[in-house]
């Protein structure tokens, strides 16, 4: 192989090896993108029900938890922008080194066109291609020396069409680039205006959280009242698991201290199709944003108190439907004493929970079917927020909804 053919070789590995990064960073890149779009979506979804909690007056301990989650959100936002830019750095930087080699390839692709033309040009002075094929010794030669004639000619048109396309693919590179160079500023641009935004909320939530820790004993002993609410009706929910249990094994002459669902063949499948749906069930409400996930959160205003959320807290519009995720059977309407009412449907052995309801459609017994509309949300009067708390349970152990439903 020669000096020419080896560089050939390495430059088409180079490129070979230079487009696949390229291809598998436009990959991440499209991820990022999505994801992006994702969160600005809910960015507008938090201005909505900020919007509407200032028309419904919300206390300033409401506000500056919804602002905490923007702020949140928001962060999320900027450190997305940030992987994309940086991504879009690393990907400008390829690129450039791919226009570089196309270029090295494309000179080399020239010099040898030039070449084969020189010497085309040199035959044609010294010796025609007829008296090439005449001075022959016999027809073999002749005819080795035709074909030779059409493969070196219809070599030079390949070269000359190589060129052609390495030009257009340079060009198409070059463009590609300067689009990129564009996304690029736009990036920065855009989370340029988020980070102003974000340094605006933040000195709006220590404005107002300032204010309310001049009555921080007030506040701590509001939340640890909730939470006491919350924890018992919890152990309430808990309880009646425990009975559907017991009943569960009773029926099928088990000891009804069994810690575990003795399914019937149709809740067993029932069970295993929940099952199967993880990560793919609608969300309770049709437009909602996760205003508290699951598990153990510090308060935004006071750190050493503790809010602990057995589910989500889906922050929705007032009057919002609340929709059964999946096919079951409503095993319970709870009624407790702040009337804030709460339906439990069982899925063989897993249960979801649908709290703070201020109406329901369905009694004890029904058959309710995937996206059934079983209640409406509840407002509350004094923080004028609309929450739904969203639970799932399998047995008596609770689960994480945002690994059940649909991007939660």
């Amino acid at each position: 192989m020669t000096y020419s053919s080896r560089l050939k070789y390495h430059l088409a590995l180079l490129l070979v090896f230079c487009i696949s990064i390229i291809q598998a960073q436009s990959n991440r890149q499209a991820e990022l993108e999505q994801r992006r779009q994702e969160i600005l979506q809910e960015i507008q979804q938090i201005n909505k029900l900020l919007i509407q909690g200032k028309q419904e007056q919300k206390s300033a301990i409401t506000i500056v938890e919804d602002i905490n989650y923007k702020i949140r959100v928001r962060q999320n936002l900027i450190n997305i922008t940030n992987q994309q830019a940086n991504l879009l750095t690393r990907e400008i930087n390829q690129n450039q080194k791919t226009i570089s080699n196309y270029r090295d390839k494309l000179k080399l692709l020239k010099e040898e066109y030039a070449a084969m033309i020189v010497r085309s040009y040199k035959s044609r002075s010294e010796e025609s291609k007829v008296m090439f094929l005449l001075s022959s010794n016999n027809f073999q030669q002749a005819y080795k020396r035709l074909k030779y004639i059409k493969q070196y000619t219809d070599y030079q048109k390949k070269q000359g069409e190589e060129i052609k396309r390495q030009t257009l693919k340079l060009q198409e590179l070059n463009t590609d680039l300067l689009k990129q160079k564009e996304n690029k500023k736009k990036l920065i641009d855009e989370n340029r205006k988020a980070k102003n935004s974000l340094t605006k909320e933040m000195q709006e939530q220590e404005s107002l959280v300032k204010a309310i820790r001049k009555d921080l004993n007030a506040y701590t002993a509001q939340v640890r009242t909730k939470q006491r609410e919350a924890d018992k009706l919890d152990k309430e929910i808990k309880n009646i698991i425990r009975e559907a249990m017991a009943k569960s094994n009773t029926k099928a002459g088990k000891s009804s201290t069994a810690n575990t669902f003795a399914l019937t063949p149709e809740d067993r499948a029932l069970a295993n199709s929940f099952n199967a749906s993880k990560g793919k069930l609608p969300w309770p409400v049709e437009e909602g944003i996760v205003k508290m996930g699951y598990g153990n959160h510090p308060s935004p205003i006071d750190r050493s108190v503790t809010i602990k959320s057995n589910g989500v807290r889906i922050a929705t519009n007032k009057g919002e439907k609340v929709r059964a995720v999946y096919e079951g059977t409503v095993n319970s309407v709870i009624a407790p004493k702040n009337g804030n009412l709460t339906i439990m449907i069982k899925h063989g052995n897993y249960f979801t929970v649908y709290k703070n309801l201020s109406k329901i459609y369905v009694k004890k017994g029904d058959k309710v079917s995937t996206k059934q509309e079983i209640g409406e949300v509840l407002t509350s009067r004094s923080s004028g927020e609309t929450i739904l708390s969203f639970l799932v349970f399998k047995g008596l152990e609770t689960q994480n909804p945002a690994h059940w439903v649909y991007k939660m």
